[in-house]
């Protein structure tokens, strides 16, 4: 099954925090952010304008979100997309949520990535 993606106009910077991290409160006031939290480390993910302190931050990535809601039951989204751009040497940077999932790339690879997608029968909306 060939999905649609829409290009999501922000640019976002992923930052890594220490595990005992407080997450700063400007991430809260973000229009769209993502958290994750391991036993090593808090990542959160925010769009650029959105300035907070971290120990490692990566600038200039791009969202593709999987136009959805998506059901559970679907099965290798995430995988098939992957492989199109692991296939163009473009790296990803994968976020799943209850209803969708994200795909970002650098802003350097995203007509790559588009292109790669569109070639694999995926369309993309921008």
């Amino acid at each position: 099954m060939k999905l649609t993606l829409k290009l999501l106009s922000e640019y976002f910077t992923i930052h890594s925090l220490p595990e005992h991290s407080d997450i700063p409160p400007q991430v809260f006031s973000a229009s769209m952010y993502f958290i994750a939290k391991t036993f090593d480390e808090v990542s959160i993910v925010l769009p650029q304008n959105i300035k907070i302190e971290s120990d490692e931050a990566e600038h200039g990535w791009q969202a593709l979100e999987v136009v959805g809601p998506l059901d559970f039951s679907l099965t290798g989204i995430l995988s098939s997309i992957s492989t199109v751009l692991a296939n163009e040497k473009i790296s990803i940077f994968a976020i799943s949520t209850f209803d969708t999932d994200y795909v970002l790339v650098k802003k350097e690879t995203l007509t790559a990535a588009i292109a790669a997608l569109r070639a694999n029968d995926y369309q993309v909306i921008q």
